[in-house]
């Protein structure tokens, strides 16, 4: 940034607030990547949208590429909700949020391979398909992935903000 842009970011409102800045280009690409993720979810879920549907179940690619559709979505809410945090600052509900937002997806990843890896009701040597207990599975994954998403969002009342002149570094020339 220009020594002009650091003066006109540092400037105190007339409420006496500081202005508040946030990492653009991260909170974009999170939101880009969640966006991504929604349309492999879509495209999984339902390929006749994109006049892609050759079977009249869901089978293992299908179920494949609405699942790592939602990792995606899973990774990139991550990454665009700390992209509100303070670098190093965050809350334990934030952290605990992180841990839901990884477990429901490995709930809904484990719960839509079933099949594939052996556990589910379905014989491997039979047709693979998604059944309405693995459906059952991944959309209690989605709700834990949903709820850790929310407890990540920076309440509106918390003290931590990214301030200016806390997201310029600084370089001590004398040392």
């Amino acid at each position: 940034m220009s020594e002009k842009q650091n003066e006109k970011t540092a400037e105190v409102a007339e409420d006496g607030n500081v202005p508040v800045l946030y990492p653009r280009v991260r909170i974009q690409a999170g939101l880009l990547g969640t966006f991504f993720g929604f349309l492999l979810v879509v495209l999984g879920a339902k390929p006749e949208f994109f006049g892609m549907d050759r079977s009249p179940v869901i089978g293992f690619a299908q179920t494949a590429t609405f699942l790592v559709g939602l990792g995606i979505i899973s990774f990139s809410g991550y990454f665009c909700l700390m992209s509100f945090w303070p670098k190093g600052y965050t809350t334990i509900t934030a952290d605990f949020g992180l841990r839901l937002v990884a477990t429901g997806w490995l709930v809904a990843f484990f719960s839509g391979m079933a099949d594939v890896l052996g556990f589910g009701s379905h014989p491997l040597t039979g047709l693979v398909f998604f059944g309405k207990l693995q459906a059952m599975g991944v959309e209690i994954g989605e709700m834990m992935i949903g709820i850790g998403l929310v407890m990540m969002i920076m309440p509106p009342h918390s003290g931590l903000r990214i301030k200016p002149e806390e997201s310029i570094q600084k370089i001590d020339m004398n040392n």
